[in-house]
């Protein structure tokens, strides 16, 4: 499975899916009953050169981009932007399946008020394992929106089709927020969990001294060893504490430094260093946004 397919525009898509020719050029609803894959297409990795949002109830075969993958629950959606790679591992199903995909091309958006706001939406970078599940009730308000957007491309495009298409999208996007939210207030057990182990692996990473060699860890390194994506457990943090990832990782070498400042007669480039920061000018510009005074200011005041 080495050959990637470079997917550009829905009319490409389409193709490969087996199905009609687009009824509009930069977006489509597809029905997942009507999708004939080829046999060779699962021995293929891909990437979509548009916004990519699935619901799959059902059917064999699974999704995977990044490292991993994902068979679909009923009633879940998973989301990916333009570039990601990914592939399908599995065969062509025995029997019709339910869902649907949603496709958008940026050039939809781009000149909209959600072309501007779009990365906002951070779940299009979650990890495929990450997905949204949704209740019945929730299935059919965006099966409902889903309907709308596919109404609206349908018949006679007119001035007003563009608008009205981008802000379905916009509210199916907004109606996944608000499902998000509620999927991390549901698992707060789950969360907290998490926020144990990130808290762990801040406190082991400084006692290993492992900053002196890889520098202050990033959010990208504890979603890595968390096996979580650096988006979800920035968005996860910022639900269940109020501050993301890169916050929490600020606040604890604040408080390392505080202790170090007020400890030792350590120089502040040394304390720096100590922390695993490349610059100490970074390190007593994020100490002084932190807590108001430079690192000097905070010793000599205490």
């Amino acid at each position: 499975m080495s050959d990637i397919l470079h997917v550009e525009d829905i009319t490409q898509a389409h193709k490969i899916f087996g199905i009609a020719k687009p009824k509009h050029p930069l977006v489509s609803v597809i029905q997942h009953k009507d999708i004939q894959l080829g046999e060779t297409f699962h021995q293929f990795r891909y990437t979509l050169g548009m916004y990519y949002i699935a619901n799959k109830n059902d059917g064999q075969g699974s999704i995977r981009y990044g490292r991993s993958s994902y068979d679909f629950q009923e009633g879940s959606i998973i989301f990916a932007k333009p570039g990601q790679v990914m592939s399908y591992d599995g065969h062509q199903p025995t029997a019709p399946e339910t869902g649907w995909t949603l496709l958008f091309h940026p050039d939809l958006i781009r000149k909209s008020e959600l072309g501007k706001i779009i990365e906002q939406y951070s779940f299009f970078a979650y990890d495929i394992t990450e997905a949204l599940h949704l209740s019945d009730v929730e299935k059919r308000s965006l099966d409902e929106v889903l309907a709308k957007i596919e109404k609206e491309y349908q018949q006679n495009i007119d001035r007003h089709s563009q608008k009205l298409i981008i802000a379905n999208i916009q509210l199916l996007l907004d109606y996944c927020t608000r499902y998000y939210d509620r999927q991390f207030y549901t698992r707060t057990n789950l969360n907290k969990d998490i926020l144990a182990k990130f808290e762990n692996l801040l406190t082991t990473y400084y006692s290993n001294e492992n900053q002196l060699i890889s520098g202050v860890p990033s959010v990208y390194y504890c979603g890595q060893q968390l096996n979580i994506s650096p988006k979800y457990l920035s968005d996860l943090l910022k639900k269940e504490t109020g501050k993301n990832a890169k916050a929490h990782i600020d606040d604890f070498l604040i408080e390392k430094a505080k202790n170090r400042l007020l400890s030792s007669a350590d120089s502040v480039g040394e304390i720096a260093y100590a922390l695993g920061y490349e610059y100490s000018q970074h390190f007593s510009k994020i100490f002084k946004a932190k807590t108001g005074m430079s690192p000097s200011e905070y010793r000599n005041s205490n």
